[in-house]
């Protein structure tokens, strides 16, 4: 693959990471609900090594998917991981046997955290670490993050963390974390039907900072997917693919991490880059945030 058909290029800010526009977000290679081993191990190892050979070199993990499978199963397809390849992984939560999710915000435990995701991925360092803030039901809520990000520039002094992130957080969390850390990338639930960090992005855009939204297809009502699907059906394409592309032209600073265990929605996504969306199909997708919900009888 080259550059144009993954998005082109992007350098984390204050590093020495490039990486392609369009990622792998590694959480579906776990079993269902995100827990246990995945029904196809074979199939995950495959989805991952073509995606590296597709020109994939941003990879989106954590050790709480599984817990510890992903991260295992990466390091059984991948390692020793080749040139370039950035893995990106999070601390915040735990799984326990019961399969829910808990925080997991303590300095202990995001020390252990760390310790968890360097032996389940075979690293003596991390690229990057996003601190995710549990947050409400429906999005981040406010609230102080700096013990947690002071927690997580200790161990970057110390070398088990090359950089630090952001997940699930307001604009002003992000600026609380700022003030503590260099903060390389944001990592929040944004997509064509949920536009409440516009002006957040745009703030990044400046700054050089990456936003990476996650649930690209999340939360649409039946009348915007509709809408989506009418786009989709017009242009030969599949809705995942004009998201995904529409996200790709929303901002130069946005990276994708979509996420699959299969190869041939792995290969969608991949070529979801070459899609290309005139002023006029943009505008219309533009209206889709807009729209309201069906109208009750």
């Amino acid at each position: 693959m080259n550059e144009a058909t993954l998005g082109g290029r992007f350098t984390f800010p204050g590093t020495s990471l490039t990486v392609h526009r369009i990622g792998y977000g590694a959480m579906q290679l776990a079993g269902p609900g995100v827990f246990g081993p995945p029904k196809d191990p074979d199939g995950a190892i495959a989805v991952l090594r073509e995606a590296v050979a597709s020109g994939v070199n941003h990879i989106d993990t954590s050790d709480f998917y599984g817990p510890h499978i992903t991260n295992q199963t990466i390091r059984q397809a991948l390692h020793p991981y080749p040139s370039g390849l950035v893995i990106v992984t999070k601390l915040g939560a735990r799984r326990p046997a019961d399969g829910s999710w808990q925080p997991a915000i303590s300095p202990q435990d995001l020390t252990d955290g760390v310790h968890d995701n360097l032996r389940d991925l075979g690293l003596d360092a991390l690229d990057i670490v996003n601190y995710r803030a549990m947050g409400a039901i429906h999005g981040p809520a406010e609230g102080s993050i700096g013990e947690q990000v002071t927690v997580l520039a200790d161990l970057r002094r110390k070398g088990l963390i090359r950089h630090i992130g952001l997940s699930n957080v307001t604009a002003a969390q992000v600026a609380e974390a700022q003030a503590i850390t260099e903060i390389v990338c944001v990592q929040n639930n944004y997509n064509l039907a949920h536009r409440h960090d516009d002006a957040l992005i745009d703030d990044l855009a400046r700054q050089g900072i990456p936003y990476v939204p996650f649930f690209p297809l999340g939360g649409f009502t039946p009348l915007q997917s509709s809408t989506l699907s009418a786009v989709a059906d017009r242009l030969g394409t599949k809705p995942m693919q004009v998201a995904l592309a529409w996200l790709l032209h929303r901002s130069p600073n946005i990276l994708l991490i979509p996420g699959t265990s299969s190869l041939a929605h792995l290969r969608e996504n991949v070529a979801a880059s070459q899609l290309t969306l005139s002023p006029q199909t943009l505008a219309e997708l533009d209206e889709i945030a807009s729209e309201a919900a069906p109208a009750k009888h």
